[in-house]
């Protein structure tokens, strides 16, 4: 038996809610109707559910290879599956980083036999790999990015060398990727912290040394080269409302040369939460002040912010203890993404046509995957079942991390994610995993310049 019908579901897709059945053949949607009937299909009554398409997260630390006592591909794409993530973009801050096509090929590998979700990995761009990172294929590699990559250890991330984005957007047809912070302002601020506190500098003082000037200085800088060129660029993790409003406003992300994304962090954690959870929600660029979250949302309902993501990258509880220098920047996310989303319409903020819209169409629609992000007959059957009334509260027991901990720990969510389909096949279904079946490698239209 090979086809599978979705029963009484409450679809949300393109805008709209509305009932439908759904019949999936193998790995695609076969067919959206009223009342499909089919003697043979393996029949799930989802009545009283909602059917979302997956979300796709287009940044994610799985720490394979090199750092696999932290997180793997294996463990981390389970906990996304149970979170309703479908397919992730992994980045390429692994050990070794990844900075050629043969080190790229090796983690596609590695997927391809352990991934529930399907998966594409970042090639990572660094002032000393420009010729090989230009070879990356535009069809089946997600985008360049030097998203955790440093030049020569101590030189900084990109948005610091002005002259090589110069150089890199003058010839890439690929989109690029970026982090944008400033490393001299967060020197000076480290500096100044140092003088005031010693090493015992408080976790609180995150939002200060990684301030909203360090994101801003760097991120005016590199709109302007981006502008210049019209090249693609993509901003991750934008963490203040200044950076939000300085891009353009609109729903085709098709046609926007720039696009910026926020992360689940930023939306939901502020600065108020450092005592409470200290070094815990330590990320980069940091949590900062209340308004700034505030604003945020804002930024993503009025559409200057496109997509969400995760920027999952997990440490052992260890490695997020010591000093503020010890403890190392990073946190879990995907198993508990699209459940603090919903929470967010539960609260009034978001439609659920806005989490679905930029969960996932836009996420595609970015990268222009071929036939995924949407519910739609053709397209891969990636999607999740989620009862909006089944309220739940996260322990450490419950959580899949192989990290074992999480932010989230005691917080009650209103939603839960029931069942995860991948390329047709059910992965999570009310805490149980498939393992037999594997993810797909994602593919892209070959032009995704114009």
């Amino acid at each position: 038996m090979n086809k599978t019908l979705i029963k009484n579901g409450t679809l949300v897709n393109e805008g709209q809610q509305y009932q439908a059945d759904i019949l999936i053949d193998g790995q695609y949607i076969q067919k959206i109707d009223r009342d499909i009937s089919y003697a043979n299909a393996n029949i799930i009554d989802a009545k009283g559910l909602h059917v979302l398409p997956g979300m796709i997260d287009d940044q994610v630390h799985f720490r394979e290879p090199g750092f696999t006592h932290k997180a793997d591909i294996r463990t981390e794409s389970m906990a996304a599956v149970a979170g309703g993530i479908t397919s992730f973009m992994d980045m390429p801050n692994t050990y070794p980083n990844t900075l050629t096509q043969d080190l790229l090929e090796q983690k596609y590998q590695i997927a391809e036999h352990s991934s529930l979700a399907n998966y594409s990995f970042f090639m990572g761009i660094s002032q000393s790999n420009l010729e090989e990172a230009l070879k990356t294929d535009l069809e089946n590699v997600c985008g360049l990015t030097d998203d955790g990559l440093y030049f020569d250890n101590d030189q900084g991330i990109m948005a610091n060398h002005p002259e090589f984005l110069e150089k890199l957007f003058k010839r890439s047809p690929h989109i690029i990727t970026l982090h944008s912070e400033s490393d001299a302002i967060i020197a000076k601020n480290t500096e100044q912290f140092i003088d005031k506190y010693g090493l015992d500098i408080p976790p609180s003082a995150h939002a200060e040394i990684r301030s909203e000037a360090a994101c801003l200085a760097t991120t005016n800088q590199i709109l302007e080269l981006a502008k210049k060129h019209q090249n693609r660029l993509h901003i991750y993790h934008i963490s203040t409302a200044k950076e939000a409003f300085l891009l353009d406003a609109g729903s085709d992300v098709k046609s926007k040369r720039i696009t910026g994304e926020a992360c689940i962090h930023h939306l939901w954690f502020s600065a108020d939460d450092y005592e409470r959870l200290g070094f815990k929600i330590k990320w980069n660029p940091s949590v900062k002040s209340e308004l700034n979250r505030q604003e945020l949302l804002r930024a993503v309902k009025d559409n200057y912010i496109d997509i969400f993501a995760t920027d999952h990258a997990p440490h052992t509880l260890a490695e997020k203890q010591g000093n503020y220098f010890e403890s190392m920047s990073g946190g879990p996310l995907v198993q508990h993404a699209l459940v603090a989303l919903l929470e967010f319409y539960h609260q009034g903020v978001f439609s659920l046509e806005t989490i679905v819209n930029k969960s996932a169409h836009k996420v595609a629609d970015l990268y222009r995957l071929r036939n995924r992000g949407y519910l739609k007959e053709g397209y891969y059957a990636d999607l999740c079942l989620v009862n909006l009334n089944k309220p739940w509260k996260v322990i450490d027991a419950n959580s899949f991390y192989k990290c074992g901990w999480t932010p989230f720990v005691n917080t009650s969510f209103k939603s839960r994610i029931e069942t995860t389909f991948v390329n047709g096949i059910i992965v999570y279904n009310n805490g149980h995993f498939n393992t037999s079946t594997k993810g797909n490698r994602l593919m892209f239209e070959k032009d995704r310049f114009n």
